[in-house]
């Protein structure tokens, strides 16, 4: 039995080619949980480093990949929560108004904490050629802790800029991003100080 051969063009819906792949994960958020105020006000400065983080890679031509959970909701996709979560009087609508998708940005949805579970991450950054992934969001302790997890076991080259991810308890954070780079060998410098022209060059 032979091997399908790839589709490289995916029905004429070619994707963006390039070795470095920025992923924000969980930042479409209503913040409406347990500790969703606490996270919020950590999240809000933070998302503004993350958006001047995104801009950069948008003019660099680095691919964007919005990596969120749907919260249970099912029925629910992603530009329905992105237009709910900046409804007025939404919790996070000033961080979600700093990071509005645009046209040319990819999304998955997620069911559980990493973005490589149940999801067709994988296969969109193998059409990518993404081999090193800028990690960023929401929450440090948590998604993207499982994200960065799953990747470096796909052998990603991982940076996490410990600037561009926040946690309920910010100690907590400090120690995850000390976790990471300690057992992921990821890069935690902060997002002033990534070279993202130079990591295209590189990879």
């Amino acid at each position: 039995m032979t091997t399908p051969a790839k589709n490289d063009d995916l029905h004429g819906m070619v994707p963006d080619e390039c070795p470095v792949a920025l992923l924000i994960i969980d930042m479409i958020n209503d913040f409406d949980f347990e500790g969703g105020d606490q996270l919020l006000e950590n999240a809000v400065p933070m998302a503004e480093r993350l958006a001047a983080l995104k801009r950069q890679a948008r003019m660099l031509g680095i691919p964007v990949i919005y990596v969120n959970d749907n919260f249970g909701r099912w029925r629910s996709d992603f530009k329905t929560a992105v237009t709910r979560c900046v409804e007025d009087g939404m919790r996070g609508r000033a961080v979600v108004g700093a990071l509005q998708p645009d046209d040319e940005d990819y999304f998955v949805l997620k069911p559980k904490h990493s973005g490589f579970y149940a999801t067709s991450l994988d296969i969109l950054l193998q059409y990518l050629k993404a081999r090193t992934l800028i990690i960023t969001g929401l929450a440090g302790d948590s998604c993207v802790l499982f994200t960065a997890h799953d990747a470096f076991l796909r052998d990603y080259h991982l940076i996490i800029p410990a600037d561009c991810t926040a946690s309920i308890d910010a100690g907590a954070n400090e120690r995850v991003i000390d976790q990471m780079r300690s057992i992921l060998k990821a890069d935690t410098r902060v997002s002033t100080e990534i070279d993202l022209a130079g990591l295209i060059n590189e990879s």
